[in-house]
């Protein structure tokens, strides 16, 4: 009953299609205007992506800093390795970019040699004064522009770090943007249309390349390299795929629809991102891509299916409704495995990922409905295919590749499970040497200048990845007492120890060059005041911080001074290791501050990255996991056979552990961009695996239980299709490989090798097991009929069927 409601169900789809062509095209193009016009709700991320779930305890101590001391990304880097910089001409323009970039309303402060201050004691007062330490009017002397640069590497230690490397000589220039504007539009403007031109007008008067980092310029950058990848992709996949369509098919009216599916597709995923409100992240600007990917597909195996029918009779109205009729339930079947993949991020907690799976599995059975409605319409138009077009289901060069497997399934069957095995052990070995990493620029374009700059100010700076310590004194103005100061200041020492770790910036700095500044600038008592000194040297640094705009470490104590900060900066590097980092600066947190009178957190950008990353890796594993037993489920409710279960998952699984081994064996390391693979990949092979079991029993009623025979039959029909669309997947994921993202590679790259594997798992390894389980059947009963029917059905079945004229 149920395979007559299924069979019937189709054939009345389509003749419901091809009776109503016209609102059918009505109903589609209405649908793409509508997702059209939310074209302009789509937006790009301005702000990064939070790996964590807001009730995180990481997540909220980070909030809980940002709430005490603001944005912590805002500031931008200037930095240059050139002693000319102390030549008349170089430093006025230096002077004169830092005066440029002070002047914007988007920067809040800019620190630089041109406009540095220098703590000067005044008594009558009883606080430190902030002065030049430049005289402008001696700028165009260059002896004293000497003089200068020795007296800044010399007697300034509290800029050590910050404006300069003692050792090496680089100098470099920090500005402070406006915290408010920095998860915002503005800040793109002002990096794109005043920060830029700056320096590039810098570089031309004086020929210097100056290096530009710091999270504001790193995000803007890596946004609008995102965008210029967009319509690369786009482009290349549709090159790419329409390219193989058309090989395959050698018609170009059947290329030209395909095409037109596939655009229709990647229109409605950006309406979708619109309609929903999602932003364009790193993952959503993936989805046109994939959607031109995955549709290509569906379009090869419903036009396949075309030209098989139509080479049998001839008739194109009987071939157009036998397509759907027949393969209606296996394309949903295939189609749905697919969403299913990618709908699984959806249970991972994770907005990033979440919105990717919504996306992406909408988008999906949306293509599923454009090819099954645009293909017969499109076809009924149009002239049946030719000889030439029908080429392809002869081709002797696909023939002798099919004969060659099915030769090796008859006769070394063996040999297919003992090199599985091997390639299984290799994996495992592969798998062990595989590493975890935390980094926040790995992924990042390293062909893009802005990448080289990343690496100037790791090596000159130790780095430009945040890493923040806040401390709650538990008490108002406790901060300022000597015996905290002292506590800080001890824990800034273990940090300089910590060689991934750069100098660290605190109140302490300022204290220290307070005791300096009241001895007159003797960089020998750069520390912090004695228990004698306190009383005086504390009164003046008081009032100091309590000063207005011009305070240095305004944002290191906040309001009630109740919390300090200690920043400090890491190399991205050293991410693999942030644990044990951490684990140090928590042991002497333990010791340096009690319990009953402090709160220490450890927080900062790259340290909630880190933290974001293990817990992404957990649960993009637990959504993995979670599909492959849901693709279980859903074979056995489909076949009622646990060895069917078996049998399909064995050839999927297999070529995920391959592709792991090879990430263990290249150094390719888990990250949130390549444990992506796993999903998508294992949601794409499964569908091949599913059309094969399907034809396959049927093929075995056909033939009265003849093994050899219906697989032959099987590889006959469907073995073409299951080449043909992973051939297409293959090279159409491989369209991401000329990607400037090294996730995005990684996922080209990796994507594309676990569909050759799993294309040739399913058609060597699958039907191998398929035979070896047919020889331990006891009796036919064992492969029940299916509670849904998906395989195609008979012409004797569907000529029994109602007919009415089209």
């Amino acid at each position: 009953m149920i395979k007559w409601f299924s069979l019937g169900f189709w054939e009345l789809v389509a003749r419901i299609v091809l009776r109503n062509r016209i609102l059918m095209l009505a109903i589609v193009t209405i649908i793409t205007i509508f997702l059209g016009l939310q074209w302009k709700n789509i937006s790009f991320t301005y702000t990064e992506a939070n790996l964590l779930p807001d009730d995180d305890n990481v997540n909220i101590e980070y909030n809980a800093f940002l709430d005490k001391f603001g944005e912590e990304g805002n500031l931008i880097l200037i930095g240059l390795h050139d002693d000319v910089l102390f030549t008349p001409k170089a430093y006025q323009a230096w002077d004169q970019m830092m005066q440029n970039l002070q002047s914007e309303e988007e920067t809040d402060v800019v620190l630089s040699v041109a406009n540095l201050k220098k703590l000067v004691k005044n008594d009558s007062l009883q606080t430190f004064e902030l002065t030049n330490f430049v005289d402008v009017s001696k700028t165009t002397d260059p002896a004293y522009l000497k003089t200068i640069q020795k007296e800044l590497f010399n007697d300034l230690p509290f800029y050590e770090g910050l404006l300069f490397n003692k050792k090496s000589g680089s100098i470099r220039a920090a500005i402070y943007l406006d915290k408010a504007i920095v998860n915002t539009p503005i800040r793109k403007d002002f990096v794109l249309n005043k920060l830029i031109p700056q320096v590039e007008l810098f570089k031309q008067k004086t020929g210097i390349d100056l290096r530009v980092s710091g999270m504001p310029y790193i995000r803007t950058m890596n946004t609008e390299t995102i965008k210029g990848e967009i319509g690369l992709f786009i482009g290349m996949s549709l090159l790419v795929t329409c390219l193989l369509f058309y090989f395959f098919f050698r018609s170009f009216k059947a290329t030209l629809i395909s095409l037109i599916i596939v655009l229709i597709g990647v229109a409605w995923s950006f309406g979708t991102l619109g309609l929903l409100g999602y932003e364009i992240t790193v993952l959503t600007a993936l989805v046109p891509t994939l959607i031109i990917v995955i549709g290509i597909p569906n379009c090869i195996f419903l036009t396949n299916k075309y030209h098989q029918e139509y080479k049998i009779h001839h008739n194109k109205v009987k071939a157009l409704q036998r397509v759907t009729t027949k393969i209606g339930m296996a394309t949903l079947m295939t189609n749905l495995t697919t969403a299913i993949g990618f709908a699984t991020f959806i249970v991972s907690n994770n907005d990033l990922l979440i919105e990717f799976g919504v996306v992406t599995s909408l988008n999906i059975m949306g293509l599923f409905l454009l090819c099954l409605i645009i293909i017969p319409v499109f076809h009924s138009y149009v002239a049946p295919p030719n000889a030439r077009h029908l080429k392809h289901l002869d081709s002797q060069s696909v023939g002798s590749f099919m004969d060659w497997i099915l030769r090796h399934i008859r006769e070394s069957r063996l040999s297919i499970y003992m090199i599985s095995i091997l390639l299984l052990v290799i994996s495992i070995i592969g798998i062990y040497k595989i590493r975890v990493s935390g980094s926040l620029i790995e992924d990042m374009p390293k062909k893009e200048a802005f990448f080289e700059d990343i690496l100037f100010f790791e090596k000159e700076f130790d780095g430009v990845m945040p890493l923040e310590i806040m401390i709650d004194t538990k008490r108002k103005k406790g901060v300022m007492k000597l015996a905290t100061l002292r506590r800080m200041d001890e824990l800034q020492t273990v940090i300089n120890e910590i060689p991934e770790l750069s100098k660290p910036i605190s109140i302490v700095n300022l204290v220290k060059y307070s005791k300096q500044a009241y001895y007159n600038g003797n960089p020998e008592y750069y520390e912090l005041p004695t228990n004698q000194e306190q009383s005086f040297i504390l009164s003046y640094a008081k009032n100091t911080v309590q000063k207005g705009k011009d305070n240095l470490m305004k944002s290191y104590v906040d309001s009630t001074g109740q919390y300090a900060r200690i920043t400090t900066f890491m190399r991205d590097e050293s991410g693999q290791n942030i644990q044990k980092i951490e684990d140090e600066l928590r042991k002497e947190i333990t010791k340096i501050f009690p319990k009953e009178k402090y709160t220490v957190s450890i927080t900062g950008k790259a340290y909630v990255f880190q933290k974001g990353t293990s817990y992404l890796l957990h649960n993009l594993m637990t959504s993995l996991i979670f599909a492959i037993l849901l693709t279980g489920l859903l074979v056995g409710f489909m076949f009622r056979s646990f060895k069917m279960v078996i049998v399909s998952l064995i050839p999927n699984i297999l070529p995920l552990l391959i592709t792991a081994g090879i990430m263990g064996f290249l150094d390719v390391p888990l990250k949130p961009s390549t444990i992506l693979v796993f999903g998508i990949a294992f949601g794409l092979s499964v569908d091949d695996t599913i059309r094969f079991l399907a034809q396959y029993r049927e093929e075995l009623k056909k033939n009265n239980w003849k093994i050899r025979k219906s697989v032959l039959a099987t590889f006959a029909d469907a073995g073409l299709s299951m080449f043909y669309t992973s051939i297409v997947l293959f090279f159409g994921f491989s369209v991401f490989l000329v990607s400037s993202f090294g996730g995005t590679i990684a996922l080209g790259g990796l994507v594309s090798i676990t569909l050759f594997f799993g294309m040739l798992s399913n058609l060597m390894l699958l039907p191998a097991l398929v035979l070896t389980l047919n020889k331990t059947l006891a009796n036919k009963q064992e492969l029940m009929e299916p509670r849904i029917d998906i395989i195609e059905r008979s012409d004797e079945e569907i000529d029994n069927l109602p007919k009415t004229k089209l």
